[in-house]
């Protein structure tokens, strides 16, 4: 960072307890909020947690190089003030002080400031963006998808200022979030992917594209917005501000940047045709899949109008590689395993159930569902479920087994579009066990999806420990 301790002690208008003239002058070189993650001059923030309070854990923050600790109350009274001496610095929100820092951090960044949002893919087009900015110059990500109040201005703090790019997640699920975050981040350029139903416990008053076109009102000075044109109550919105917007399509040839799905090209991979507003390139990428030409052409519109070739492009797309549990292939000795059980909402689920379904039809199997509850979809749930029941009848799975609330809705959607196969909610990974072995499956697809709270990793495992079901090889795609 481009600060001291000193500076940051007058940013958060507090007294830096235990300060000594040589740390004042010290710039930290990241933040932390796991002591376990701590690296040598990192600022340390004591937050708290449901099981586990920050405070707790500075003495070990310290022992593994911590420059300061912040935190809401000092940590270092009696015996242990005695055998731990580092500056310490106490405000009345830790959180509310990492953004403060982020804020002031981000303000001394002398690359270009990319954020990313969208319902479904953020992480995997941060990631792959990410790759592709990274062909051309030093690149700075969120890892995973550290993307809310706490993990943004985290991910910010731990980016170098003399980067040439910063790719961050956005992620939002209250109406209020996308002004708190867009507010620390200030983008040069604001890549908003999609629109659809997630969250909407929260946002359905408004609408979510209207709450994800919220980061356009943060656009730095002479910023650039880029946007789907293929939702278009998104477009309306984005079209709302004094913004200078660029549009690309997965559906629409005639809108500069394009992007279309050529076919697989391996067991997690596909390749893609790439239109950069007059120019064309086919490119492979970490995706599987129609849903894919969206992100592709979400990142070639970014870095084409940043100024990268068609060739740079296409080689950070080759180089791309994405995070676990966000559609992890496994080959079984008869059977593709696909785990996207990270998480869920109606527009990832439609289109990872699609996907697997057409993988089912081009290896002549059968398609198996292993779903689980969408989360945060409030007075709609019900609805939602019913409609992801209907559609997943129609694409005549040999069996859907759910786990999770909302199993009867999409029991009656299933059956009410002449589902003819097998269904079962299960509650743990032996009544999954045992309704998996009821259907016999022989060859094909299973897919597992669903959102976090199912913990439908365990189904995974225990599936994956069944004799014979031993991955031979894997791959990655995302889809969330």
């Amino acid at each position: 960072m481009h600060m001291n301790l000193l500076d940051i002690s007058r940013l958060l208008g507090t007294v830096c307890v235990g300060m000594r003239p040589e740390d004042a002058m010290a710039n930290p070189t990241g933040a932390a909020i796991d002591s376990r993650q701590v690296r040598k001059g990192n600022l340390f923030f004591c937050l708290p947690g449901e099981r586990a309070d920050g405070h707790d854990f500075a003495t070990a923050a310290v022992e593994k190089g911590a420059l300061a600790i912040i935190g809401s109350r000092n940590p270092f009274t009696g015996r242990k003030a005695k055998k731990i001496a580092a500056p310490v610095l106490v405000v009345p929100d830790v959180a509310a002080a990492m953004a403060a820092i982020a804020s002031v951090h981000r303000g001394t960044a002398t690359g270009v400031v990319v954020g990313v949002t969208g319902t479904s893919g953020k992480t995997s087009v941060k990631e792959t963006l990410a790759s592709v900015l990274g062909v051309v110059g030093e690149t700075a990500k969120n890892p995973v998808n550290l993307n809310n109040q706490i993990g943004l201005p985290l991910s910010m703090m731990n980016a170098s200022a003399d980067a040439a790019y910063w790719v961050m997640e956005v992620g939002i699920s209250r109406p209020h979030d996308m002004d708190e975050l867009g507010a620390i981040l200030r983008p040069d350029v604001a890549l908003i992917l999609n629109a659809g139903a997630g969250h909407v416990q929260e946002l359905g008053d408004r609408g979510v594209a209207h709450y994800k076109a919220r980061l356009l009102a943060y656009l730095a000075n002479k910023g650039l917005g880029v946007v789907s044109a293929d939702y278009p109550e998104l477009e309306r919105e984005a079209r709302a501000y004094d913004a200078d917007v660029t549009y690309f399509s997965a559906e629409d040839v005639e809108e500069l940047y394009f992007a279309s799905y050529l076919g697989a090209a391996g067991l997690d991979r596909g390749n893609f045709h790439l239109f950069l507003d007059g120019e064309s390139v086919t490119v492979n990428a970490p995706f599987l899949g129609a849903y894919g030409a969206e992100n592709v052409a979400a990142v070639g519109a970014v870095a084409h109008s940043l100024g990268l070739t068609a060739p740079e492009i296409a080689a950070g797309f080759e180089a791309a590689s994405l995070p676990a549990q966000r559609f992890t292939l496994s080959e079984t000795e008869n059977l593709l395993l696909i785990d996207d059980s990270y998480n869920a909402n109606p527009l990832s689920m439609q289109r990872m159930v699609d996907a697997a379904a057409d993988m089912a039809k081009d290896r002549h199997g059968e398609l198996l569902l292993v779903l689980g509850e969408m989360r945060e979809l409030g007075p709609e749930s019900p609805r939602y479920h019913y409609q992801l029941g209907r559609h997943a009848a129609a694409l005549a799975p040999k069996a859907v087994i759910w786990k999770g609330g909302q199993g009867e809705s999409v029991r009656r959607g299933l059956f009410d579009a002449g589902y003819a196969g097998h269904f079962a909610h299960v509650g743990d990974a032996a009544s999954f066990l045992a309704a998996i072995l009821s259907v016999a499956p022989h060859s094909g697809v299973i897919l597992f999806k669903g959102s976090r709270s199912n913990k439908l990793e365990e189904l995974v495992a225990a599936f994956t420990a069944m004799p014979g079901m031993g991955a031979k090889e894997k791959g990655k795609a995302d889809v969330v």
